[in-house]
């Protein structure tokens, strides 16, 4: 089988790259990938490699906090019934947890409560069932964590019933033809709000939650060292939610993943050790694929309550049964996903290769996993893709778009078929008829301008560099620019004409393969390749030059350290 066609591309970016290296104490290599992730000039360098905790920004700077902690802080002490009201994510979970023991910490014995919206029953974010319910308990004041921004009729329903409403959230204020619509609240904390003089507004829910609790803290004299006590949470959802790591997102990953290691919270290392995670060596990787997918499973499969009671409580043996029922809940959703996505991509090969725009149908499908499915489908074909599930009054799903293609405006241009949609250019959720399945793919197809060229994706490489340059400091000088992810992404490095001596497939699932390579110059050196190993033997009958995009890494092994490529990309020639 043919391995897919992809285009190789070098960054170009510009500046006097060795007299920053000498300035900064680092290698021209370091500052060219710094420079590469949009960094401009010393100062910003200076800050990404030795940046502290203390170069966070003043909460107080963020629009509207001083008004929400004034109004809280008063609740507080009067001793009024409060229910903060989160989201069904890790964003959502990690919020309403930070809220939940910021209040009760400040509160003492306050009358603190909250509840999570149902994905299925309830959908996003708060809803009028929700309030009523709130308002028969007595409840006073209600503070909205990872979502609000949006809920204009819901929010006047709660203040028509008498209560305090403070809104915090991180999502798009929504606009009408004379500019940004806010909620009728009492307070609003969004750095997406226009006027904003917060420095960064490419926060989390969770981010929002963490800089309140500090301004809360402050003010009524609690120490800082228990708002930092916090920080794992904001960290947590950051990568979870999938928030770019650079200014301040990545000092909080940063020391919010070293916090991990002596966190206090029993659920989180319970929850880390059924995974066999080193709890004191946990990248932003681990928090993304593994303990990330654990907490949002909850809310995915039954309910994001799980995930909370886990992470509130204190008996070590129901943490145990919490964490064991997180881990077997996402063990069940990456089964299912599995399955889902086999399912999609030979609906796609049967149907709708030619497609620009790939709708799939699964009516089994749980609905829950749909963006998930969209965006292996979109990985696969690198085209925009959607999945729509069968749901109890209409079709619903979720796309995943390509850098070509703005998903937001194809659904606006097909919006008479929709019940309901939102979303942005990368991605989108909706709702629609399945008797209009058939003409929203023919119609998203017809409108779509992408050419072919559109669907090859483009790898970019950092720094062509020989292995014999490679070296342990420079393995180490990279470790340095962790956290990577989004915004962020792992340096990738680039060598030609490399000659195979020896290929070994290895692993129970035959998906690594071991290559014993030269360079041109007569370096030897091992590459590891993760990937299924029987087509990459197939692919390489005959042929013994390969070139490689890599990252350097040590493997260390009886004792012996040794440089390794761990190659990402490939081509024979």
């Amino acid at each position: 089988m043919q391995k897919k066609k992809e285009i190789w591309m070098l960054q170009t970016k510009r500046a006097d790259f060795n007299g920053l290296a000498m300035r900064l104490g680092v290698s021209p290599v370091a500052v060219r990938i710094m420079r590469n992730r949009g960094l401009l000039d010393e100062r910003e360098m200076r800050k990404y490699l030795y940046g502290t905790l203390d170069d966070l920004y003043d909460p107080r700077q963020m629009k509207g906090m001083e008004t929400a902690a004034g109004i809280i802080e008063k609740k507080l002490i009067e001793g009024k019934k409060i229910r903060i009201i989160g989201d069904y994510d890790i964003d959502g979970v990690c919020s309403t947890y930070i809220l939940l023991k910021g209040f009760r910490r400040a509160a003492g014995n306050g009358q603190i409560d909250y509840e999570i919206p149902d994905r299925i029953r309830d959908g996003y974010g708060i809803n009028e069932s929700i309030i009523r319910q709130a308002a028969e308990d007595g409840i006073d004041t209600l503070v909205t964590c990872d979502n609000g921004i949006a809920a204009l009729k819901e929010i006047s329903i709660a203040k028509q019933l008498g209560m305090t409403v403070v809104v915090t959230d991180h999502h798009e204020v929504p606009v009408d033809a004379y500019g940004q619509i806010l909620p009728p609240a009492d307070a609003v904390v969004d750095p997406k709000q226009d006027g904003e003089t917060y420095p960064y507004h490419e926060i989390c829910g969770a981010v929002v939650a963490w800089k309140l609790i500090n301004v809360i803290y402050e003010d009524l004299g609690i120490p800082e060292h228990e708002w930092m006590e916090l920080l794992e949470f904001a960290a947590i959802a950051t990568v979870g939610d999938v928030m770019k790591l650079q200014d301040e997102n990545r000092l909080i990953v940063k020391y919010g993943l070293k916090k991990i290691g002596s966190t206090k919270n029993t659920g989180l290392r319970m929850l880390v050790e059924k995974n066999n995670l080193d709890i004191n060596n946990l990248s932003a990787y681990h928090i993304g694929f593994v303990i990330g997918p654990c907490l949002n499973a909850g809310g995915r499969l039954k309910s994001a309550k799980v995930a909370l009671r886990m992470l509130l409580e204190q008996d070590p043996d129901r943490v145990s049964g919490l964490a064991d029922e997180l881990k077997e809940l996402n063990d069940v959703r990456k089964d299912m996903t599995a399955k889902g996505e086999t399912e999609a991509i030979e609906q796609v090969e049967r149907f709708y290769m030619s497609d620009k725009v790939l709708v799939v149908f699964l009516p089994e499908c749980h609905e829950s996993l749909a963006g998930i499915i969209a965006g292996r489908l979109r990985e696969h074909f690198h085209k925009p893709s959607f999945v729509l599930t069968r749901g109890e009054q209409s079709a619903k799903g979720s796309g995943r778009s390509i850098e070509a293609y703005h998903m937001y405006q194809g659904l606006c241009e097909v919006s008479d078929l929709l019940v309901k949609f939102g979303g942005h250019p990368m991605a989108a959720g909706l709702s629609i008829e399945e008797s209009d399945i058939d003409e929203f793919r023919r119609r998203l197809n017809e409108n779509a301008k992408l050419t072919e060229d559109d669907f090859v994706p483009q790898i970019w490489i950092d720094v062509p560099m020989p292995f014999e340059y490679v070296n342990e400091k420079i393995v180490d000088e990279l470790k340095g620019l962790e956290p990577f992810g989004q915004g962020n992404e792992k340096p990738l490095f680039a060598q030609k004409s490399l000659t195979i001596r020896n290929v070994r497939v290895l692993g129970k699932n035959r998906n690594v393969v071991k290559m014993n390579l030269v360079t041109n110059t007569g370096h030897p050196f091992d590459g590891l390749l993760f990937a299924d190993g029987d087509r990459f033997l197939e692919e390489q009958t005959g042929q013994n030059t390969i070139d490689m995009i890599y990252y350097p890494d040590v493997n260390e092994y009886n004792g012996t350290r040794t440089l390794q490529a761990i190659i990402k990309n490939y081509k024979f020639h």
